[in-house]
């Protein structure tokens, strides 16, 4: 979690919600839901981010990545938070300068731009990655200066 003060981030709190994986599904995607609206409670974001699933390797981790990101996205709308959405490539594209970068470089940039006393773990660095994204108004749309360029396919170009 960020707080923009005009063009400063802040980092506020980044966290793990674990489910029980002896549970059936439904129970883990509830305890999800609870956990993200826990969490909603306590900090009280103005705004929520989240990373588009892409189709990985192993089709049964997609479709459960894909159920959980719905039990955060159900969890930001019943708090009637707006959500938006960003691509892999758009996050690390706004935050490393690249879309293509390593976890490492992502790791790496998030630790500077929020000035951080060490490295956040890779999934750590990726929400907040999202959260910089984000904050930075998306891929072109809001702050990062797009003048003369133009949007492509996420991109700028």
């Amino acid at each position: 979690m960020l707080e923009k003060d005009r063009s400063v981030l802040a980092y506020v709190a980044s966290g793990r919600i674990r489910s029980d994986q002896d549970a059936p599904l439904a129970q883990r995607l509830s305890q999800i839901l609870a956990g993200l609206a826990e969490v909603i409670e306590s900090y009280a974001p103005v705004e929520v981010a989240v990373e588009q699933v892409f189709v990985n390797v192993n089709p049964q981790s997609t479709l459960l990545l894909g159920q959980a990101r719905g039990a955060a996205i159900c969890a930001a709308v019943l708090a009637r938070l707006p959500v938006s959405e960003y691509t892999a490539l758009q996050v690390k594209q706004s935050v490393v300068g690249q879309g293509h970068a390593r976890k490492e470089q992502v790791q790496e940039m998030v630790k500077r731009l929020l000035q951080l006393p060490g490295h956040p773990s890779p999934d750590a660095a990726d929400a907040l990655a999202c959260a910089i994204c984000h904050a930075h108004g998306g891929m072109g749309m809001g702050s990062i200066a797009t003048r003369g360029r133009r949007v492509r396919a996420g991109r700028i170009a």
